[in-house]
Order: structure tokens, then C-alpha cells, then sequence
């Protein structure tokens, strides 16, 4: 069967996972069966994709249960989208990872544990049952806590216990919510809850239901007021796993809100003003949030949270041409995102620190280095033509087309904001002169490991920063992609017949 071929990219990651696990002292085997699997399901992720575009949604009935009564897969160009772009984020990881991460903690089970990782996140893009997905981002949560605490120093387990016990609260509170959209449609299959849910009479119930999830997912995403746990644990891991961290951990979050606020819950008015209302204050206090802090990694972090706010201002405005900005932005921040995070472990691996006030001559020293970080941190920022200009130009459009003025103030001042972060770190560690840093005896300097270290840094840099050069270069090509994407989401009726009117065959 044709359509069992979506499942490939998800069988990739978990053979992938066990396979690593057989050599779980072999370190350097590990490195190399991490990065070739890494790049065969890329190609695979291309091939998929491919597959989906030319010929649409395309669905598994797990143990050839019909819909709604079994576990259903189903990739329509959003699901292969996102799974693509873990993919690219997953194979730059995983060669940063081989050069950057050191023995001791690659002994404790970081690769497998980092497979098992993308391998939740794969499928939480693929499922299309809601209790599935649950079961999917608890795969995402147990690896990711094990990646967070991989070599016991203080600040990470400070750091973990504060990322797990959010996380632990927004899955009760989305298993509760589950609960509710069981006992109220006897369903968990989202195309039938689709139907199911639009056939409720007591609206009310139906709302509350929704702000469960919004808080659950909120949580995960990051959202306004619910993500201090994310600037106090994403610097402390090794950059590598923050990089993976802040590139795919929040946004699969946005990926279930907009799944699930384009599918079951529809044209709910009090529900788009609440998303519009918790963007704008997550884009003010991600950008101000960033603005007062010091270490290169925590302002990465804040502008996460910050940036976060314009996907869900494109979900509140609930237009084509809005969701379609909010697509196209978050296939531009996955790809920033975890590029930046690579940059401040390369620059940490170079300086000693992260710290803006201990930093300086970066530009005199390492200039061609300093010219390849330029491309993300400014694409970052949305300087035309890079990626990031583009999703705004689609946000702003879709602001004076729904007359949502606070929403275009949001935009601008958190795009203004930015501009002056990301312009006051390029001033304190590119620019102003070196400063005295005390050196440290036993740490692996960047100028001491050996080159086959330094090119497994460096490359993945340099792929990322291509990729994000597509993207703002190519941004029609793009642009045609998020606009599909968003005509798909907002018409869902291709969607449920795709899942329910599937035959399985004998």
C-alpha cells in the first residue's frame, strides 16, 4: 500500500533509536550511525513530502481498524512539513552533536535518547488521534527531561526540575481536557471530533473544553503567562540540546494549537480574541524579556517566547493569509532558532562564555565565522530579503484586513525590539574590542580539538544558514507552501473525508 509510505520517516527514527542502543559503549560508532541515519531520513522526509504534494492527504489505518475506531496516521502537507523540517533540524543536531557534546555525556545514552526524541516529535506531527498525541508528547517529555539532566551539574537539574514540572502540568491538564472531549463526543479520532464537536449543543462546555487545551498547549509552546519555565532551562543543557530544544520542543506545541484550533474547535469568536489577547502579551514580554538580559543563551530563549506571539496572532486572526504568515514563520523560526542556539555553543567553545559583557573582538578574530553568524541572527530580525521579513509582510496584511490594530502594534514593536537586541549583541560580541577572559585549564577550547571536531561545529552551521537562505531568497516558493498549508487548514473538509471515507484494504 502507497500510503504506508508516510510511516517511513516515523519506523526511521525508532530503528534508529535501537539501533544505537546495541552500541551504548561504542561512542565514535554511535556518532556515525547518528549522523548517516540522520541524513538517510532527511532523504526520506524529502521523498515523503514529495509524495504528499503530488498526491495529497494521505492516511493509516493502524491495525487495519477503520476510522473512527482505530489509531489513525495521516500526513497532509502541514504533518510533512513539520516532519521535514525536524528532519533538516535533526541531522544539523546530530553532526553538532558528534563535535560539541563530549564523551562523558555521549556515554550516558545521548544519542538513543536524542533519536528517541525526534521519533516523538515525528509522530506527534503524524497522529490524527488526540489521545495518541498525548501519548506522543509524554515520548517528547521523558526524552527531552533525560537530555536536559545528561551530566548532573547543578544548574541543569535546577533547570530540569523547573522544565519538567510545567510540562508534567500541561499534560494533566491536556489529559484532562481529553477527558472531556471523550465524555462529550465518545470520540478521539480528530476528524470525527471535528463533526462531533460542531454537533454539541452546550456551547459553553465546548469553550471550556477548548481553554483546556489552550492552557495545555499554551504551556508547551510557551505562551503568555506561561513561560518562565523555558528561559530558566533551555541555557543550562549542552547547546546541541538546547539547540534541538529551541528549534522543535515549543513549536510542536504551536503545531497542536493551530491543528487543533483549525479542526475541532471552529469559528469560536471568544476563543480567537483570547489568542489574539495571550499573542500580544507574548510578544511584549518575550522582546522585553530579552532585552535586559546579558547571556547570549538566555536572550535566545526569551526571543523563543517572543516569537512564539506572531504564530499565534496569525491563529487569532483566523484568515487564510494570516495562517499562511503564521506557517511560513514558523518554518523560518524552526530553522533560526536552532541555528542560533548552535552559534552560542560554538561561540562558548571559542570564548569560554556566553556572558555579552565578557565577550568582544569576535569580528577581528574570527571574521568568516563572524559573516556566517550574520545570516541567522539578521534573518532573525526580518532585514529584507531574509526569511524573516516575508511572514510579517503576510501578518501585517491580514492586521488591517481584519482591523486588528493592537495586533500590527504587537508586530512592530516585538520586529523593533528585536532589531535592538539582536543589533546590542552584535555590537557587545562582534565589535567592541576583545575582552580579558580568564582561561580555563582543562575546558576544550575551540582552538584545541581536533579539526574533524571543529568542521562537525561548523558545518551544520553553514547548512542551516543555506536552508534559512532559501528560505528568504526563495520565498516565493515558500510562500507557496504556507498558502496551501493555510487553504488546507481553513477548509478541513479534505482533512476529515481523507480520514473518514478511508477503505482498508483486504
Amino acid at each position: 500500500m502507497t500510503q504506508q509510505i508516510i510511516l517511513y520517516p516515523l519506523l526511521l527514527q525508532l530503528l534508529l533509536a535501537i539501533l544505537l542502543m546495541f552500541f551504548w559503549k561504542k561512542i565514535n560508532t554511535q556518532r556515525i550511525i547518528s549522523m548517516l541515519g540522520s541524513l538517510v531520513h532527511l532523504a526520506v522526509s524529502i521523498g515523503v513530502f514529495a509524495y504528499i504534494w503530488n498526491n495529497g492527504t494521505q492516511t493509516v489505518q493502524a491495525g487495519s481498524w477503520e476510522a473512527p475506531f482505530g489509531i489513525t496516521f495521516i500526513a497532509d502537507t502541514f504533518a510533512i512539513t513539520m516532519v521535514l523540517l525536524t528532519s533538516i533540524a535533526g541531522l544539523a543536531v546530530s553532526i553538532f552533536s558528534s563535535g560539541s557534546v563530549i564523551g562523558d555525556r555521549l556515554r550516558f545514552g545521548y544519542f538513543p535518547i536524542f533519536h528517541f526524541l525526534l521519533l516523538g516529535l515525528t509522530g506527534a506531527f503524524l497522529t490524527g488521534d488526540i489521545f495518541n498525541l498525548y501519548v506522543w508528547f509524554e515520548i517528547i517529555i521523558i526524552s527531552s527531561f533525560v537530555l536536559i539532566t545528561i551530566g548532573g551539574e547543578k544548574a541543569q537539574l535546577e533547570g530540569a526540575v523547573k522544565y519538567f514540572t510545567l510540562n508534567f502540568l500541561a499534560s494533566m491538564i491536556f489529559l484532562t481536557a481529553i477527558a472531556v472531549l471523550y465524555g462529550l463526543t465518545g470520540s478521539l479520532n480528530m476528524a470525527d471530533l471535528a463533526n462531533k464537536v460542531a454537533a454539541v449543543e452546550n456551547r459553553a462546555l465546548v469553550e471550556i473544553t477548548a481553554i483546556l487545551f489552550l492552557i495545555g498547549f499554551g504551556i508547551k509552546s510557551a505562551v503568555f503567562p506561561l513561560y518562565f519555565w523555558l528561559p530558566a532551562s533551555y541555557h543550562t543543557p549542552p547547546s546541541a540540546v538546547s539547540a534541538i530544544f529551541g528549534g522543535l520542543l515549543t513549536k510542536v506545541g504551536v503545531y497542536a494549537l493551530i491543528r487543533v484550533f483549525t479542526l475541532i474547535f471552529v469559528g469560536d469568536a471568544f476563543l480567537d480574541q483570547i489568542l489574539l489577547v495571550l499573542a500580544i502579551f507574548t510578544l511584549f514580554s518575550g522582546a522585553l524579556g530579552a532585552l535586559v538580559q546579558n547571556n547570549i543563551r538566555k536572550v535566545f530563549s526569551y526571543l523563543i517566547i517572543c516569537h512564539i506571539g506572531y504564530m499565534i496572532i496569525g491563529l487569532g486572526m483566523f484568515t487564510e493569509v494570516a495562517i499562511a504568515g503564521a506557517i511560513f514563520y514558523l518554518v523560518h523560526d524552526i530553522l533560526v532558532k536552532t541555528n542560533l542556539f548552535m552559534i552560542s555553543g560554538l561561540i562558548y567553545r571559542i570564548k569560554g562564555s556566553n556572558s555579552m559583557r565578557a565577550l568582544g573582538g569576535f569580528y577581528a578574530n574570527y571574521p568568516k565565522l563572524s559573516l556566517l553568524m550574520f545570516i541567522p541572527l539578521f534573518s532573525l530580525v526580518g532585514i529584507p530579503p531574509l526569511s524573516g521579513f516575508w511572514p510579517k509582510i503576510s501578518l501585517i496584511t491580514a492586521s488591517f484586513e481584519t482591523g486588528s490594530y493592537w495586533s500590527l502594534a504587537a508586530i512592530i514593536f516585538a520586529s523593533f525590539i528585536t532589531l535592538v537586541v539582536i543589533a546590542k549583541l552584535w555590537a557587545e560580541v562582534f565589535w567592541k574590542d576583545a575582552q580579558e577572559i580568564p582561561v580555563r585549564p582543562k575546558f576544550r577550547y575551540y582552538h584545541k580539538i581536533k579539526n574533524i571536531k571543529r568542521i562537525q561545529i561548523v558545518v551544520p552551521i553553514v547548512f542551516l544558514s543555506l536552508v534559512t537562505l532559501y528560505v528568504g531568497f526563495g520565498a516565493e516558493h515558500i510562500q507557496t507552501l504556507a498558502t496551501r498549508i493555510s487553504s488546507e487548514l481553513m477548509n478541513n473538509q479534505q482533512y476529515i473525508d481523507a480520514v473518514l471515507n478511508t477503505q482498508i484494504s483486504e
